[in-house]
């Protein structure tokens, strides 16, 4: 593939640049710059705005709603979102659930959740994981009992991300236990104010409240919402999962990080010398940049297989990319030193305009080393990833 920019895409870059610079707001940039904590109006805030530019899809094919453009806008796109400090799209519903409803989901669904997804109407989250399967997702429990033109579901899911701001729910349910548990699973879509759903935040280490379990105590659900076939959903799952660590990849943000360490070593001092000039320290930077340019390289490759969706190449991207974001955290502390241990939430929550530490960067790093601590287990865990990578690609 050719991997420089034609003048076609180099025109595209000016075009995001150009909006970005007018339309993302000052406050909203402040705070992903300087990692403080974003509220759920942040995110929906920036949605709406990408929303009324036709641009808050930039996957979707123009007949959902999307804006039409080819893989590598698509990159230079999320590159200049992140260089510039955007907020994220929030991707469970514009780049999980929507692209199983546009490939399995009836006309009806179509209709009725493609532009809801588009205008931020419904916030959607995630019911995959449960107590007893994480990894091993197929052994999932929660199930679904047909009853007329509804199922009644009962059961458990655990590590729903932003789920207390939810609307809807698209969940893997046990529609029979009686065969192959890969084969007895069903994908459905959930209304998270239905009676009986019941959710209990779970707050991590860092004291943010952004993972939930979710409960199911006879919830009636329309047969309409069943997506595809009963008991196919692990092949819609499969599906799904190739556009979720697609997009864990993060090489823009990423990139945006690795900027952002440069400029904290050549501000720290070793030996009266800046700390990116130390030759050890600078070795481990070279060797993270050297693989944040090998992943990118790869993620244009993925892009550029038009009209085809993921495949085993995307555990390839989730475990190279969620190392690196790993790495980039570690050397950000390094590089901190003691001035990135002293925790300030309200500083982090954007309530005090300093931090009480004295250093406005380095404060949120230890915060931000904890909370990145998931990557490497989310979307499926990167062991998982390894054995999909050797039996798929490697044939062993």
């Amino acid at each position: 593939m050719d991997l420089h920019y034609s003048d076609e895409d180099l025109a595209f870059r000016d075009q995001v640049r150009a909006f970005l610079d007018s339309h993302l707001p000052k406050d909203l940039q402040a705070r992903v710059l300087t990692h403080k904590r974003l509220s759920k109006d942040d995110f929906v805030r920036w949605h709406k705005i990408l929303a009324a530019q036709g641009w808050v899809a930039p996957g979707w094919p123009v007949e959902f709603g999307g804006p039409g453009w080819t893989p590598v806008q698509r990159h230079i796109f999320e590159e200049e979102c992140a260089r510039a400090g955007t907020p994220r799209v929030m991707p469970f519903g514009i780049d999980m659930v929507a692209p199983v409803i546009m490939a399995f989901g009836s006309q009806q669904q179509k209709d009725h959740f493609l532009p809801r997804i588009l205008s931020c109407e419904d916030w959607w989250c995630q019911g995959y994981s449960e107590p007893g399967a994480g990894s091993d997702l197929a052994s999932l429990k929660t199930t679904a009992v047909r009853d007329g033109d509804h199922y009644i579901v009962n059961g458990q899911k655990t590590w729903t991300t932003l789920a207390q701001h939810a609307d809807m729910i698209f969940c893997l349910v046990r529609t029979d236990p009686s065969v192959r548990k890969q084969e007895g699973i069903s994908f459905l879509l959930i209304d998270m104010h239905s009676p009986g759903v019941t959710v209990r935040p779970i707050i991590m280490l860092d004291e943010d409240h952004e993972v939930n379990e979710v409960f199911f105590d006879n919830v009636r659900v329309p047969v309409a919402n069943l997506v595809g076939q009963e008991n196919r959903g692990w092949t819609y799952a499969k599906y799904l999962l190739g556009h979720e660590r697609t997009g864990i990849a993060a090489v823009g943000r990423s990139k945006r990080e690795l900027a952002f360490l440069k400029r904290l070593a050549r501000r720290e001092q070793k030996n009266g010398r800046p700390l990116l000039e130390d030759p050890l320290f600078a070795a481990k930077v070279a060797d993270l940049e050297i693989e944040l340019m090998a992943l990118e390289m790869t993620v244009l490759r993925v892009l550029a297989k038009a009209n085809k969706a993921p495949g085993p190449e995307a555990s390839v991207l989730k475990v190279r990319g969620t190392d690196i974001q790993q790495t980039l955290t570690e050397l950000m502390l390094e590089a901190a030193g003691p001035m990135a241990l002293p925790f300030d939430a309200a500083f982090l929550e954007g309530e005090r305009e300093h931090s009480i530490a004295g250093d406005d960067d380095a404060a949120p790093l230890a915060s931000y080393y904890f909370n990145y601590r998931k990557t490497s287990i989310y979307g499926g865990s990167n062991e998982i990833q390894r054995n999909i990578i050797t039996q798929m690609i490697l044939g062993l």
